[in-house]
């Protein structure tokens, strides 16, 4: 079994628990407090955390890492879609459903969208409702809410996403 490593990042969107494996990003969680990081940090982290520091600044609009999300085959397409997402623009879940070849997939999308371990940097909150309307988010709606008013503030789109 591969090592697994954590840390532990105070964002402007509450704590964030950063979990990799020696050289992958596996998951970011949002935390009600932090807790003790592992007592090794590896450079995958250390650059996760460099990252979202540049994001919060907001300098960084695209991330660079190598990522390890676990999920089914289904759950993996749905994220790379979710990844192609520019920053400062939203997709709805019909956008991605049909991207993934079916348009009839909406709850299926919504479902893997709401599955994806690594939010944030697969930029799930991007991904809303058809009607323009924020629905689900795995760290809550305000957390969703701020992640695109942040990337509205800091993009070169003038236009309301949501």
């Amino acid at each position: 079994m591969e090592a697994i490593f954590y840390t532990y990042y105070n964002s402007p969107v509450g704590w964030l628990k950063l979990t990799s494996t020696p050289d992958s990003l596996w998951s970011v969680s949002f935390e009600e407090m932090q807790n003790e990081n592992s007592s090794e940090i590896p450079q995958i982290l250390k650059e996760s955390i460099q990252q979202l520091d540049e994001y919060f600044k907001g300098t960084r609009k695209e991330f660079k890492l190598k990522l390890a999300p676990e999920g089914t085959d289904f759950q993996q397409k749905i994220w790379k879609l979710v990844e192609n997402v520019k920053y400062g623009q939203t997709a709805s879940y019909l956008d991605i459903s049909i991207q993934s070849g079916s348009e009839k997939n909406t709850r299926a999308v919504g479902l893997a969208n709401g599955k994806n371990p690594i939010p944030i940097i697969i930029p799930c909150h991007r991904v809303i409702g058809s009607n323009g309307k924020l629905t689900g988010y795995a760290g809550g709606l305000e957390r969703k809410r701020w992640l695109l008013l942040h990337e509205q503030q800091h993009s070169a789109h003038s236009d309301l996403l949501f």
